[in-house]
């Protein structure tokens, strides 16, 4: 019983635990993209550089604030600097809506042009982050590292394998089942979120019925760019901050909204978990959970490592391949793509 309960705490410390973080980054990072795409109908590419842009606003806040001597104690002071970082995003998009994507709407330009305007977007957006902030790692995270830390965790149970709770995967998924909440209030209790739903399901009809479209179009981007920059805000607390880092997430991110269903919000959510659970899992050394499970004599001697960590991304890409042949739609049966 001691070897399971060890193997227990040793599969969440490494498994269970980190995949639910990183999940809750793709879950809202997900409902952005499939915002998007179920209200404009055109897949943002230059999705995982607003991210990039919106953490980066927030690093300089963070250090602006730091400098200065403010903290929110055992929080990480980037929590204060967040509300500074939106708005930014905020305005950013909207630049960008209006300088560029609005053009394109009133010439009823294809989707697929305005994917590659997106792309086109997102180099300069990278470009932008990287001029300002730098290429390297920028570690912003303060206050206290842990909820629970390893030793703590031995010295309350005395099992031989330690839990470590950090601050950030607690804050993670709070803060995502927060924004998830009042997203989907605002989508059915609000007027706005009422006439963001009617003119996704039926642009022409939502026209009739009186909806303002640049309306809706405005509090998409404004919604999109607070997503946008609390998952990248949360994903930079949780590992670190790298502009490079958001590009490949682009991937991950995608793969969620499609393997979820594009368009739905609520797929967006179960796909960021089942990517985040699915690239963990496979790049995870099974040798020391197997250790505690097995019987000795059919201990394993490799890692039991299905494919490096180098090759995370490339777990994603297998699952949106699989999922775009098999079933467009995704699980909860958005827009096909």
């Amino acid at each position: 019983m001691i070897d399971f309960l060890n193997g227990l705490v040793a599969l969440s410390n490494f498994v269970l635990i980190p995949a639910i973080a990183y999940g809750s980054q793709l879950a809202l990072g997900a409902l952005g993209v499939t915002l998007i795409y179920g209200i404009l109908r055109f897949s943002n590419f230059a999705h995982g550089d607003t991210m990039a842009f919106g953490a980066m606003v927030t690093v300089l806040v963070t250090w602006w604030l730091q400098g200065m001597g403010v903290s929110l104690g055992p929080l990480p002071t980037a929590l204060l600097a967040l509300p500074v970082a939106i708005v930014a995003t905020m305005a950013l998009v909207l630049f960008t809506d209006r300088m560029v994507y609005k053009f394109y709407r009133e010439q009823k330009a294809k989707p697929v042009i305005l994917v590659i305007v997106s792309m086109g977007v997102m180099f300069i957006m990278n470009g932008l982050v990287r001029f300002i902030i730098g290429v390297n790692d920028q570690r912003f995270s303060d206050g206290e590292r842990f909820i629970v830390s390893v030793r703590e965790f031995k010295q309350m149970t005395g099992l031989r394998e330690g839990l470590a709770i950090k601050t950030t995967q607690g804050i993670t998924v709070i803060v995502a089942v927060v924004c998830v909440a009042l997203l989907f209030w605002f989508l059915n209790r609000t007027r706005t979120g009422k006439s963001m739903r009617a003119y996704s399901d039926n642009e022409d009809l939502a026209l009739l019925s009186g909806i303002n479209p640049e309306r809706v179009v405005m509090y998409t981007w404004m919604i999109v760019a607070a997503l946008a920059t609390i998952a990248g805000t949360l994903y930079g607390l949780d590992k670190s901050f790298k502009p490079f880092v958001y590009f490949m997430l682009l991937l991950p991110i995608f793969a969620s909204a499609i393997v979820g269903g594009l368009g739905n919000p609520l797929g967006a959510i179960a796909g960021g978990y089942i990517i985040a659970f699915s690239e963990v899992t496979i790049t995870y050394a099974w040798k020391k959970v197997l250790k505690y499970w097995l019987p000795e004599s059919l201990e394993p001697d490799s890692l039991v490592q299905l494919l490096s960590t180098d090759y995370k991304f490339a777990v994603s890409f297998v699952i949106l391949i699989v999922v775009l042949l098999f079933k467009p739609t995704g699980i909860f049966k958005g827009k096909s793509v």
